[in-house]
Order: structure tokens, then C-alpha cells, then sequence
């Protein structure tokens, strides 16, 4: 009896896509245009915008989830809570396992400098390189709902192409990257850079509600003190696409290896 021939047919890798934005966004809709044919994509994203959420959980009530029609031909969830609490439900039980590759995005909005501490698109991306899934969070340098994320899109799937082709990169590899706003031809090409040191100057402006309760808005400007032409900041006003390696581990190493040595207990 003749032996059946085994299957060569390459498995394709499972791409898993979330964002702070929430499923209905354009960014989101653009990296899963940008992405399609480089493998089985599977989105959960939250049901409403998350910016901002850092890397918060759900603890205090339910989430839901809910399986919806967004995008044709890709499985889709809408998640009733952060974009930290899309990847976990996505690995326990829409995937059961762990997808090939997590990317978040397109934001709407920098992700640069400080404000990856804050982000929740960037956070869901450094959830999924805490498991072991290497990561990439996409922000567009343009607020506007009507974002022209042509560039974007162009540079996104270089980037997920580079990563699903590498076989010995770190298995907590994560990207933060930022692609400058306007037209594709303005773009320079690519930086690897490191982090800036630019922050918000924030003030709080107090006002009264018709109640005569004081409420504040956070309001306030991006003020850059890093001066480097190695930084996200430098590449970005400069019409560079910016990828930050980033980590999950704190640690603060060269400032440890110093209080071994100064101080004693």
C-alpha cells in the first residue's frame, strides 16, 4: 500500500491586531488592509476608544465579548474592555494559543517619547511581548478621523514582513513605531532610534459646572529637552518612520550596579 504524502503546504502565521481606538476606528481598518496575505488575521479590539488606558485591566466588572462584522473576511471581536484585556482574551479564548505576531494601530495620534508610558495602544503591544508574542504598535503623527493612512500602511507591512521573516530575534521583540503625517512622498525612509526625553508641560484649566462645581481639564504642551538626532522625536520632525525598540522590564540597570557598590546595609 502506497504511504500517503505528507503536506508541504507552509502553515500560514496567525496575525492578531487590537488598537485603543476601538474596532470601528480607520486605523485599525488600515493595518488590517495593510497586512492581508502575510497570514490568518484574527482582530479583537475594544468596543469603544481606550486611549490613554496605559496598561490597565479589567478587574472590577465583566468583560464581554462580542463577535462582529467589521472587516470582510477576518474574524472579529469587539471587547467591552482595555486594549490590555483584548490580548489576554484573545490568547485564553478566541485563539486558545498564541498568535505568530500581535500588532496595535494605527493610532490616531504620536506615540512617541514619554507618551509610550501611557499609551494604550502601546501597551497592548508590550502585553503581548510579556507572553512571549513579538509585537508591533503603529501610530500615525495625525489626530484627524479623516487621516490619509496611505504612508502608514506602505510602512507597516515593510515592518510585519521583516519581523515574520527574522528567525533569531528576541522572542519578547517590541516595536513602537510612529510614521509622520502627509502624503507617502515626503517620507524618508526608516530610523531605528532610541526614546526621547520630551514630555507634556501639563496645566489643569479649572472651571464651573452650571452647579457651581469645579471640574479641570488636563491641557498643556509637547516640549522636546532631548536634543539627540538619535531620538523618535528627532526622525519624526524630520520625515523619518520612527521604530523604538521598547521593554517591559524597568529595571533601571546602570543605577542598580551603582547602589550596589555606594550603598551598604
Amino acid at each position: 500500500m502506497a504511504k500517503a504524502k505528507k503536506s508541504t503546504k507552509k502553515k500560514q502565521p496567525v496575525i492578531l491586531i487590537t488598537n485603543d481606538d476601538g474596532v470601528t476606528a480607520p486605523g485599525i481598518r488600515a493595518l488590517v488592509e495593510s497586512v492581508k496575505g502575510l497570514g490568518k488575521i484574527i482582530v479583537v479590539a475594544p468596543d469603544k476608544p481606550q486611549s490613554g488606558m496605559g496598561h490597565a485591566i479589567t478587574i472590577g466588572h465583566p468583560l464581554r465579548l462580542q463577535k462582529v462584522s467589521v472587516f470582510d473576511g477576518v474574524e472579529t471581536y469587539a471587547c467591552s474592555g482595555t486594549p490590555v484585556d483584548c490580548v489576554k482574551l484573545a490568547v485564553d479564548k478566541v485563539l486558545k494559543g498564541k498568535p505568530d505576531i500581535c500588532l496595535s494601530g494605527i493610532n490616531h495620534g504620536a506615540n512617541h517619547s514619554i507618551n509610550v508610558i501611557y499609551s494604550g495602544t502601546m501597551s497592548a503591544a508590550l502585553e503581548a511581548s510579556i507572553e512571549s508574542i513579538p509585537s508591533i504598535g503603529f501610530s500615525l503623527l495625525d489626530l484627524s478621523i479623516e487621516a490619509d493612512f496611505t504612508a502608514a500602511k506602505k510602512y507597516a507591512r515593510i515592518l510585519v514582513e521583516h519581523v515574520l521573516g527574522s528567525k533569531s530575534l528576541d522572542k519578547h521583540l517590541c516595536l513602537n513605531v510612529n510614521i509622520p503625517k502627509g502624503e507617502e512622498g515626503i517620507i524618508k525612509g526608516i530610523r531605528i532610534c532610541r526614546q526621547a526625553y520630551a514630555k507634556y508641560e501639563e496645566e489643569f484649566d479649572g472651571r464651573k459646572d452650571p452647579h457651581g462645581r469645579q471640574y479641570f481639564w488636563l491641557t498643556g504642551a509637547f516640549v522636546n529637552f532631548d536634543k539627540g538626532k538619535d531620538t523618535d522625536v528627532w526622525a519624526l520632525k524630520n520625515n523619518y518612520v520612527s521604530v523604538v525598540p521598547v521593554q517591559f522590564d524597568l529595571t533601571h540597570y546602570a543605577l542598580k550596579k551603582k547602589l550596589e557598590t555606594n550603598w551598604k546595609f
